[in-house]
C-alpha cells in the first residue's frame, strides 16, 4: 500500500509550502497526499437551530471549495488524486481520528509560521504531546514558513 501523507489545510500563509512539501514526498516515494480539512464544531443552541443548520452548510460548502482549489495543485505535484477530507470539531481531535482510522497515514505534515506569530498551534501542541498528539506512534515533517519553492524540491 502506498505510503500517505496527511497535511492540515488552512488559510496560513505557510500552509502551501507544507503542500507542496508533502506532494513532492509523495511523488518522490509513490506515496498519496490527504488533505484534511478541519471546520469548527457546531454550535449546541436549539434555540438557534435554523441559523445553526445554515451556518454549518455554509461552513462546509466553504470547506469543499477550499479543499477543490488545493487539490488541483496537489495533484499536479504528486501525480496522483489526493484524498480530500472535512471533519468537523477541534483540530486535535480532527486530526486524531482520521490517524486512527488510516493506518496508511504515516507522515503527518504540517507548516511551521514565521516571526512573531510562532509555530502555530498544531506545531506548538505536538512539541508539547509528542506521540500523544496523534494517538500513535506517527512521524511528523514540519516544514517552515520561509521555505522557498527550490528549497522544498531540495528537500523533498
Amino acid at each position: 500500500m502506498p505510503r500517505k501523507f496527511l497535511v492540515v489545510v488552512d488559510d496560513s500563509p505557510e500552509f502551501e509550502g507544507a503542500l507542496r512539501y508533502a506532494a513532492r514526498r509523495a511523488r518522490s516515494t509513490g506515496g498519496r497526499v490527504v488533505m484534511l480539512q478541519v471546520i469548527p464544531p457546531a454550535a449546541s443552541d436549539a434555540h438557534w437551530a435554523g441559523v445553526r443548520d445554515e451556518i454549518e452548510r455554509q461552513t462546509r460548502a466553504e470547506a469543499e471549495a477550499s479543499l477543490n482549489r488545493w487539490a488541483g495543485e496537489a495533484a499536479e505535484r504528486s501525480g496522483a488524486t489526493p484524498m480530500l477530507l472535512i471533519e468537523r470539531g477541534e483540530a486535535q481531535a480532527c486530526i486524531r481520528k482520521v490517524v486512527g482510522e488510516d493506518p496508511e497515514i504515516k507522515i503527518l505534515v504540517l507548516a511551521a509560521g514565521e516571526g512573531s506569530r510562532g509555530p502555530g498551534p498544531l506545531v506548538s501542541a505536538i512539541v508539547k504531546q509528542g506521540a500523544a498528539f496523534t494517538g500513535r506512534k506517527l512521524p511528523v515533517t514540519i516544514v517552515p514558513g520561509e521555505l522557498t519553492e527550490k528549497d522544498i524540491e531540495d528537500l523533498a
